[in-house]
């Protein structure tokens, strides 16, 4: 047979004269890539990119005032494009490229050497462009949540410095450091789909944006009631089937353990919706449409950083515990230290993740290193507490690292261009004063 390939390819014309045709011919498959696994992901890429636009955007302006609809939709539009060119440019090689513990390297900036057939080690049965772009969804969703926690008040112009910073800075090494051979990887630390990547990443830099820009005009004292939660519902049933792609292509393959992250990533949703709701209508008398939507979406963050390594019946357990977890926090713990997070971000994403990547030490099914494709039923790390430990560590470098940099990089912005609007614009609307429109009723 390799006789054969090595006459053929001397017979037949020079454009067919190539190794790889001689390996076809030898029997040897030319490329790795699985048109199964590479469909999946193009799927979940679409997915995933859908929890931002709309799904983000929706669920942010249904909770906030008519005047602010627009500038809130703005940002996550806007973080969408910014962080798509800047991520093809360079943030994709600095996380994805090389092994490096701290950082990766330059390989891939402006995505050179991605061919049609090119494979990432982190990702051998799709393309690497699929790859690529799949993580850049997960990039842009990450910087479009902050902006959540500062809702009504910041400059657009102070939000895109932001990301741009934001993203290189925080982001990108995170990122490294847990899913592109880092550190954090090497340590052991779990973190399926971004327990730690993006939500305590997220919802720790709303938190001290919050924090640095201090609180609404108005806050406490009058009404900031949401101008349409139909939309919010909208934008949650948005996100929520999104959340399939987001957990269920991070297995990045058409196979059983996207399955069974799917069905865990529904039942916790599921779950964190009537736990809120059960514990607004004993607290407060009603359940709203809001507390439903909430723990909703605090289900959906906090399993997602176990989703591919537990069983659904876990899913249904960390969907409780995030119900009523992230219900005391946006309830309590956000009265007791006296913060305004808008639309709750440190509450419900900050929160989750840190709940979801510590019980994934708990839950995680031990056979999961034996089986690539899918967790085992049997052998759980209940009570293991080296894995807990590492979780853990997981946990405190991802608050340090998130808040002491978003810390900085605020104040560095705050020196190029002033962070909040004036009071005047704060009190007429930012979709009037940063954009010139406005929703006419």
């Amino acid at each position: 047979m390799k006789n054969l390939s090595r006459l053929a390819a001397l017979a037949l014309p020079a454009m067919f004269a190539t190794p790889a045709f001689a390996e076809m011919l030898a029997g040897a498959p030319a490329s790795k890539i699985d048109a199964g696994d590479t469909a999946w992901m193009i799927a979940a890429t679409a997915l995933v990119l859908m929890m931002t636009i709309p799904g983000l955007a929706l669920f942010y302006c249904g909770m906030v005032r008519k005047k602010n609809v627009l500038a809130t939709m703005a940002q996550s539009v806007a973080a969408v494009c910014l962080v798509s060119i800047l991520w093809a440019l360079l943030g994709y090689t600095l996380a994805f490229s090389g092994d490096a513990p701290a950082l990766g390297n330059l390989e891939r900036a402006f995505l050179r050497g991605i061919g049609m057939d090119t494979v990432s080690p982190l990702a051998a049965t799709i393309p690497e462009s699929l790859f690529m772009i799949y993580q850049m969804t997960f990039a842009i969703i990450t910087v479009a949540l902050v902006s959540g926690a500062v809702a009504d008040r910041m400059r657009f112009s102070a939000f895109l410095l932001f990301s741009v910073l934001w993203l290189f800075i925080v982001y990108v090494p995170l990122a490294h450091w847990v899913w592109g051979k880092g550190f954090l990887q090497t340590w052991g630390v779990l973190d399926f789909a971004g327990g730690t990547v993006v939500h305590i990443n997220a919802g720790v830099a709303g938190l001290v944006a919050a924090l640095v820009l201090g609180k609404r005009r108005g806050y406490g004292t009058e009404n900031l009631a949401p101008y349409d939660l139909s939309l919010a519902v909208i934008g949650t049933g948005l996100l929520w089937v999104g959340w399939f792609g987001f957990n269920g292509g991070s297995a990045l393959g058409a196979g059983s353990r996207a399955s069974m992250a799917i069905v865990a990533t529904h039942l916790a949703a599921c779950a964190g919706a009537l736990t809120w709701m059960a514990c607004e209508w004993m607290s407060r008398g009603k359940p709203s449409v809001l507390g439903i939507i909430s723990g909703a979406i605090a289900g959906l963050g906090t399993i997602t950083p176990a989703s591919g390594y537990v069983l659904p019946w876990h899913g249904i357990v960390i969907g409780l515990i995030a119900g009523g977890g992230c219900y005391w926090a946006c309830t309590k713990l956000k009265l007791w230290l006296g913060y305004d997070d808008s639309l709750d971000v440190f509450g419900v994403h900050g929160v989750g993740g840190v709940i979801g990547t510590t019980l994934t030490g708990v839950f995680a099914v031990a056979a999961i290193s034996a089986a690539p494709d899918a967790p085992g039923t049997s052998g759980l790390l209940e009570g293991n507490p080296a894995q807990l430990a590492t979780q853990l560590i997981g946990v405190a470098v991802t608050i340090v690292w998130s808040g002491v940099l978003t810390f900085v990089i605020l104040k560095l912005v705050g020196f190029v261009t002033p962070l909040r609007v004036t009071p005047e614009a704060e009190q007429m609307g930012l979709d009037i004063t940063l954009h010139g429109e406005s929703i006419h009723s």
